[in-house]
């Protein structure tokens, strides 16, 4: 199946774009954008990718599902497109972020800086209905982004991976442990930041990580 994906990407995934799992999410996903409001928009389901080549990726950070309020999300996880409000979780992000480094609270919700840096946040779900939060679960996405994190496990080196919440720690079996940083903490959700996200020192730990095998560190 031809799929519109940056070309890094595209030669080590078109193994899962034969599959019928995926034929079948193709198939879900065009009906969805005929019949409902889908978030983001069409082009920008890979904007992540697209933007963010394979042999760039330095930093993984996995959550689950989209923003399901139009505008806010664009194809990248935690963030929003410039000039919305700053959501709860990435309010919380950036508290720590402050807190760890010592750097200035930015004003700007939108995490693209991070991604030309070579942070990867990626969805396990990569569509949603708008107002419908969780909508296209369970029909594909997740073997699909399954399939990119360990194609990242098993073909890079020294990465990290930032698993945060308990959904993002099932993740943990596709993740070679010995070859990469894994950090896990609490989800940033207010409902839970204060269980263990707030202290974590992710960010500095990434950097030192990073560092240490000679890679350039994150401007946080």
């Amino acid at each position: 199946m031809e799929v519109k994906i940056e070309q890094s990407w595209k030669s080590r995934l078109c193994e899962e774009f034969d599959k019928p799992y995926f034929r079948d999410l193709v198939t879900f996903v065009k009906n969805e954008y005929r019949t409902h409001q889908v978030l983001p928009h069409g082009r920008q389901i890979f904007y992540l990718f697209d933007a963010c080549p394979f042999d760039k990726v330095k930093v993984v950070i996995l959550g689950q599902d989209p923003y399901p309020t139009p505008g806010q999300y664009y194809g990248v996880c935690f963030s929003v497109a410039e000039g919305m409000a700053v959501p709860a979780s990435l309010r919380n992000i950036f508290r720590e972020i402050h807190d760890d480094m010592g750097t200035p609270v930015p004003t700007s919700g939108n995490l693209d800086r991070w991604v030309r840096q070579g942070v990867f946040p990626m969805n396990s779900v990569l569509t949603v209905r708008a107002y419908e939060s969780g909508s296209h679960r369970h029909h594909g996405w997740e073997t699909f982004t399954d399939a990119v994190i360990k194609k990242l496990s098993d073909e890079r080196e020294h990465l990290v991976f930032m698993l945060w919440g308990s959904y993002a720690k099932e993740k943990l079996p596709l993740i070679d442990a010995r070859r990469h940083l894994v950090l896990t903490a609490a989800h940033p959700s207010p409902k839970s930041a204060d269980r263990g996200f707030f202290g974590c020192r992710h960010f500095s730990r990434a950097n030192a990580y990073l560092m240490e095998h000679g890679i350039a560190p994150v401007e946080w």
